[in-house]
């Protein structure tokens, strides 16, 4: 690819195009953020000093690059503006067909014509967006994890039209910003990563909905089970954040006739997104931030005989 890749744009500055701007800026590549919402791009900032604090604590980063990566970063809700200049589009936007086919039919004739585009989706295929873009060729998937200073991957699929030389521009830019590139062979609706993440939070949510078991319990059988895990399934969703869990199950429970999934997704929308609950974004999901119950040095510990009556209090028995 003769033309690098050095001038980003991510589109959508929810929790992980948030991730992904910040990490590539932090690894000197030049973001535009773009967003349709001034208020999302206004909790972006936010994040961004939040994201700077961490680069600092958990990766020893100095002063000066963080102050370096904040110069790199420019936001904007003008999409003309936000990918005039970009060599690389990452579209992060929510896991809804039409907002995603929507704005590629928008930003089509907005872009330069070596203009590469990655869809960040978690769980829908390149394939369903290829011919929207306006330029199959250059498109392709590049997915990110949550946490994304720690949890360095990016998996990258391929549709029939993506050409060899896109995938390894792509994949070069991965490589570039710090990432383990996670090829995946065959387009699979959530890819390597979410193929098991998902069917993971439906089985904990499904839980949670039908009352079997509370979140916390859910997620210390969890990390009982798998010692060294930092959190478990309902830390993770989040982390991911309640907005995107909801627009994956209630999408998935729509296209697939899943009742359970459905009644999981009403579940998240009443007791977190009508109230403003976005997970760890705002600083209460299932669990409160940035303390956390599951980082408590007790939450994994052999309980002492006194608690015994508030455990007995959570079992339910069912009519004999």
């Amino acid at each position: 690819m003769s033309h690098p890749l050095h001038s980003i744009s991510v589109l959508g500055a929810g929790v992980l195009g948030g991730q992904i701007a910040w990490h590539s800026a932090f690894k000197g590549k030049r973001v535009v953020v773009y967003d349709l919402f001034e208020d999302a791009l206004d909790r972006c900032k936010v994040a961004h000093q939040q994201y700077a604090q961490i680069y600092a604590q958990d990766l020893g980063a100095g002063q000066r690059s963080l102050n370096e990566a904040h110069a790199r970063l420019t936001y904007t809700s003008d999409l003309a503006e936000g990918v005039r200049q970009a060599d690389l589009v990452i579209e992060a936007v929510p896991e809804i067909p039409t907002v995603k086919t929507s704005l590629y039919q928008a930003m089509a004739p907005l872009l330069q014509a070596h203009t590469l585009l990655a869809t960040n989706s978690s769980t829908l295929l390149p394939r369903d967006f290829a011919a929207a873009t306006g330029r199959p060729d250059r498109y392709c998937a590049l997915h990110f994890a949550n946490m994304i200073w720690h949890m360095n991957l990016a998996e990258i699929m391929a549709h029939e039209g993506t050409s060899d030389e896109t995938l390894s521009a792509v994949t070069e830019f991965a490589i570039d910003i710090g990432m383990v590139p996670i090829p995946v062979s065959k387009e699979q609706n959530g890819y390597v990563l979410n193929t098991w993440l998902v069917a993971l939070l439906q089985a904990a949510q499904t839980l949670i909905t039908n009352g079997v078991a509370t979140p916390e319990i859910v997620d210390r059988t969890y990390m009982i089970v798998n010692r060294g895990c930092a959190m478990g399934p309902c830390g993770i969703m989040d982390v991911v954040g309640m907005k995107t869990c909801y627009d994956i199950l209630q999408h998935w429970g729509t296209e697939l006739n899943d009742e359970q999934m459905q009644r999981n997704a009403s579940y998240i929308k009443a007791h977190f997104l009508d109230r403003g609950q976005l997970g760890l974004q705002s600083g209460s999901g299932y669990y409160t931030y940035p303390a956390p119950a599951y980082q408590r040095a007790d939450f994994l510990a052999v309980p002492d005989k006194s608690d015994i009556a508030s455990l007995i209090g959570k079992i339910r028995l069912l009519p004999r």
